[in-house]
């Protein structure tokens, strides 16, 4: 039996504070999106008239720190974020990355097209300027070229090379055909790519896996556990130094070094926790 075929952990009842705790949470969440929503909007015109996104980036930046502070995390930073456009490439372990890495860095995600449909979450990710992917052979070109304009334009796009959330113990082996855009040459002389670690730690009394999302979870199942039972969690993000595509002969390479990187920091992070 593969890993992520292991049942998830056997998760407690809310109970009357844990339900009390998810409602404050969710009244909380659902205003603040809206009214951030709201702002995205007008920056999105803003930001047409001198082809920007600055003013975007922090918006989603604020309503990242809004779900992560509902999921009851604490965050810690290692190391700097790269300061120019290029790529970030993190490990994935739970729909809670969207916020982590919104509140930790200025970035846009880049992102299965299936996370478009999601509730609250999909409506954010297309409003503050998510890359959204679709798994087709056909399509490749084309969204390797929108990624192109986007980096070349000063983004910083997000990738989770692994293509699956984990239980955020372990780091999967990167799929290298996301690093082709960074070999592209329009990129491969400018670009940098910079390894994150992202590390949740659990809070006392709770599994290991406690912010992990893999396999058959329900969303709404697992979202409804953190909100109303997460209290003194922990994310550790780590930022490695940057790597240059120009460096490296070919992207399988690039993404080798890059998920060595992330494997380390995360094990790391890991072993500190215990």
């Amino acid at each position: 039996m593969a890993w992520n075929e292991v049942n998830p952990p056997q998760y407690p009842k809310l109970g009357v504070i844990g339900w009390g705790r998810f409602g404050i949470r969710a009244v909380f969440f659902g205003i603040a999106s809206v009214i951030l929503v709201s702002l995205l909007v007008l920056a999105y015109f803003v930001e047409r008239l001198y082809n920007g996104s600055l003013i975007s980036s922090k918006i989603a930046r604020l309503w990242g720190w809004c779900g992560r502070i509902c999921c009851g995390l604490s965050l810690e930073i290692q190391g700097k974020e790269m300061q120019h456009g290029g790529a970030i490439v993190a490990n994935h372990a739970s729909w809670i990355d969207i916020f982590t890495m919104h509140n930790a860095a200025h970035i846009h995600f880049v992102s299965k097209s299936e996370v478009a449909k999601w509730p609250g979450i999909g409506f954010m990710a297309r409003a503050s300027g998510t890359v959204f992917i679709v798994r087709k052979p056909t399509e490749a070109k084309r969204q390797q070229a929108a990624m192109a304009v986007r980096i070349k334009g000063g983004d910083k796009l997000c990738f989770f090379p692994e293509g699956t959330s984990t239980d955020g113990q372990r780091v999967l082996p990167f799929k290298s055909s996301l690093f082709s855009v960074f070999h592209t040459p329009e990129l491969r002389d400018s670009v940098w790519v910079q390894p994150v670690s992202v590390t949740y730690i659990a809070p006392e009394n709770r599994p290991a896996e406690f912010y992990g999302w893999w396999g058959d979870m329900e969303f709404f199942a697992h979202a409804k556990v953190i909100f109303g039972l997460s209290r003194g969690g922990k994310v550790v993000v780590t930022y490695h130094p940057p790597l240059k595509a120009a460096d490296y002969a070919d992207r399988k390479r690039l993404s080798q070094d890059a998920e060595i990187l992330v494997r380390a920091g995360v094990q790391k992070n890991l072993l500190a926790a215990i």
